[in-house]
């Protein structure tokens, strides 16, 4: 189920409102708030707008839309579908009431009155059957969010120890595309020279006896 949201400017991770979260709740989400900050951190303008980066027993589900991200941190088993379809409804809604205002706050959580809509949505997604009926009755999973194996999947540890960047996550399948179209080019040209290797002889001998019987008949 979802636990906590928190939701930021995405050009300098000022935080713009959050949900808030009981006692119990703050002491067990510590560590993935923690490792929230440092997504929040790492947010640059070629970054995947939907990710999902698992961490323990939990998965932190990130969209970012008009320079806001929404990030929630919900069980591992929470399916991933009504995870980003809760974070696409708070999104609808944010730019619908504050949109205009986003770049122009300075002040840390200068949207607090968002916990309402907030915590009311979060209720209707606690129940996986619940939210599915929601989702489906009003008709708000776009293809998208239908097919979450788009959505790209990252571990924290990678992302902390390992010293990815999203930035690196955005841009594998890139680069890998570009490296496969240089090796596809380096083995045509090596099959060509190997085709020159082999019929390069016929061809000279072939011309050389079609100039002398061209010489000898004229």
């Amino acid at each position: 189920m979802v636990r906590s949201t928190i939701i930021v400017r995405a050009s300098d991770a000022l935080p713009l409102a959050a949900s808030v979260d009981d006692e119990q709740t703050e002491q067990a989400l510590q560590e993935h708030k923690t490792q929230a900050k440092v997504i929040f951190r790492r947010l640059s303008p070629n970054v995947e707008p939907r990710c999902s980066i698992e961490s323990g027993q939990y998965t932190l589900h990130y969209l970012i839309s008009d320079n806001v991200c929404f990030l929630t941190i919900a069980e591992k088993s929470y399916p991933r579908k009504l995870a980003f379809s809760y974070l696409d409804e708070l999104s609808k809604e944010f730019a619908s009431t504050y949109g205009a205002k986003v770049d122009t706050v300075r002040k840390p959580y200068a949207f607090v009155g968002f916990d309402t809509f907030m915590s009311k949505t979060a209720r209707l997604y606690q129940d996986t059957r619940t939210a599915n009926a929601a989702a489906s009755g009003l008709d708000r999973l776009n293809d998208d969010l239908q097919d979450v194996t788009r959505i790209m999947t990252k571990n924290m540890e990678e992302l902390l120890w390992r010293g990815d960047s999203l930035d690196r996550m955005s841009h594998l399948s890139t680069s890998l595309r570009s490296e496969s179209e240089k090796y596809r080019k380096a083995a045509k040209n090596i099959n060509f020279q190997a085709m020159l290797r082999q019929y390069a002889p016929i061809g000279a001998v072939a011309l050389f006896v079609f100039i002398i019987l061209l010489w000898r008949f004229w």
